[in-house]
């Protein structure tokens, strides 16, 4: 066992690890217990405090509880601590003639804020009124020898740099148990679409990570080495063209929620590792998924809010459904008073000219489109808004729509100016897949690196015949911004990508 402590560490440190030798001279381990059996958690404890108080007024007896000190407060021969669990903070009174000379004075010499403590004892009701343990003895469960400034109301604020909240979750949340709501609230996220899907009857399932071949966005891929294949693999980008090879092979409802890996930037709505989730449904189109986003999204918002209009950043939202829908040449009409509807790319380019929007000398006309709304609209899309009908080159998996065949039947919902789904009917005529396919490879040799690679075994299952389908994506992130009130998709990832 150790018997010195690192070089670099500083004072306070130090003092924890003198603190923890005296403890060991004492016969105190506070590593070595491997148990403690709780009979209530902190907030069960209040609970049936309440309750019985309402009741009774019998509060219970014999009842066992532990946390982290977080609060210490000395007045003589009684100490009074906070200790913190996941549940909440509860008071222990330490009473120098109930646990006897020498536990008392481990606890008053040797127990710093940040320790892990188990109690046994009575409940009771301060004259203060506050719910606290009558500890009749105690065990040191752990020890901390790095200091943490816990959030103290209207004394201590926690850790309140957002660089060490991100880099360091561990002291973040030991700090601040607003936090801990905060990744409560966003696993309430997964947990409820999870719970509508399947009882809308869709099966979950799971697709490759490791891949021969990115597909199924437009996006740049991180690329991996297996030592036991001799070659790369690719971690995917998305996990639709797997799930949709599913619908081929004869399931009708799957959805998948996974981890995303895109090589690209960094910044408050992106982080190169994400969730998402995505779902098929056979013999549905993108109308139906555009139903079925109001429902997962309003309902998941209700559930974990309250209601359906919250507030973000500042900014009134309003979930209730119906949307509002607009095709993107509406849209762009709408928020930025361009008629595009019609207009021919020239007309377009003298356009993006006008607004100062740079594009480039060969883009299509459909890609100049997406760029006009993509600098003009996208950031003002602040209600829950679905834009509809994009341009076809955009959007290589997608199904034509059959009254206007230079646009796809495709949507994203976009809120709070960004977006939170994507969806379409999803192509399923292969021979259509085949020529887009090498639309892209022709833009990959050009230079694009998000181009489409070329996806033969992809196309062979839609081959063998695959159903009309409906496909969304929704990220996780983002709607766990949305319901938490944060302003960085860094703040609900609980380990984010930092430079």
């Amino acid at each position: 066992m150790p018997t010195t402590h690192p070089a670099s560490w500083n004072r306070l440190m130090i003092d924890r690890f003198n603190d923890l030798v005296a403890l060991r001279a004492k016969g105190i381990d506070p590593f070595r217990k491997t148990k403690f059996v709780r009979t209530h958690t902190n907030a069960d404890a209040k609970r049936v405090c309440e309750a019985a108080l309402a009741q009774s007024g019998q509060l219970p007896t014999n009842v066992s509880l532990a946390g982290r000190i977080v609060s210490i407060r000395k007045m003589g021969k009684l100490i009074f601590a906070d200790i913190d669990d996941e549940s909440g903070r509860i008071q222990f009174m330490i009473r120098k003639n109930q646990v006897g000379d020498e536990a008392f004075e481990i606890f008053n010499q040797h127990l710093d804020l940040g320790d892990f403590v188990g109690a046994y004892g009575d409940m009771l009701k301060t004259r203060s009124g506050e719910i606290s343990l009558d500890v009749k003895s105690y065990e040191v469960l752990s020890k901390a020898l790095r200091p943490v400034p816990f959030r103290i109301a209207g004394k201590v604020d926690g850790i309140t740099d957002p660089e060490v909240q991100q880099r360091q979750r561990y002291m973040d949340l030991a700090s601040n148990p607003e936090a801990r709501e905060r990744f409560r609230n966003r696993s309430q996220v997964v947990w409820s679409m999870r719970s509508m899907l399947v009882g809308e009857g869709f099966m979950e399932v799971e697709t490759p990570i490791l891949q021969d071949l990115h597909g199924g966005a437009a996006a740049r891929p991180f690329v991996t080495r297996s030592n036991a294949l001799s070659k790369d693999l690719f971690l995917r980008i998305a996990t639709e063209l797997h799930l949709k090879r599913l619908i081929a092979g004869g399931f009708e409802r799957v959805f998948e929620v996974g981890r995303i890996f895109r090589n690209e930037g960094v910044d408050r709505k992106h982080n190169p590792e994400f969730t998402s989730m995505e779902v098929y449904w056979a013999y549905a189109d993108y109308k139906d998924m555009m139903d079925l986003t109001e429902r997962l999204v309003a309902g998941i918002v209700r559930e974990i809010c309250g209601k359906y209009d919250i507030e973000y950043q500042g900014t009134k939202l309003d979930f209730t459904p119906p949307w509002q829908r607009l095709t993107m040449e509406e849209s762009i009409e709408q928020a930025a008073g361009v008629n595009v509807i019609g207009r021919s790319l020239d007309e377009l380019k003298k356009v993006a000219r006008e607004r100062q929007i740079d594009f480039e000398d060969d883009m299509s006309r459909g890609w100049l489109v997406m760029t006009l709304f993509e600098e003009l609209v996208e950031a003002k899309l602040v209600q829950p808004t679905f834009i509809t009908k994009y341009p076809v080159e955009t959007t290589p998996l997608a199904k034509r729509s059959p009254e206007d065949p230079s646009v796809v039947d495709r949507f994203e919902a976009f809120v709070a100016g960004m977006e939170l789904a994507n969806a379409f009917s999803e192509l399923n005529d292969p021979l259509d897949q085949r020529a887009r396919f090498e639309e892209q490879v022709e833009q990959g040799a050009k230079g694009d690196e998000e181009a489409h690679p070329f996806d033969e075994d992809y196309v062979q299952a839609l081959e063998i015949g695959m159903p009309p389908t409906g496909g969304l994506g929704i990220g996780i992130d983002r709607l766990a911004m949305l319901v938490t009130n944060s302003a960085s998709i860094r703040d609900v990832i609980l380990f984010p990508t930092l430079r």
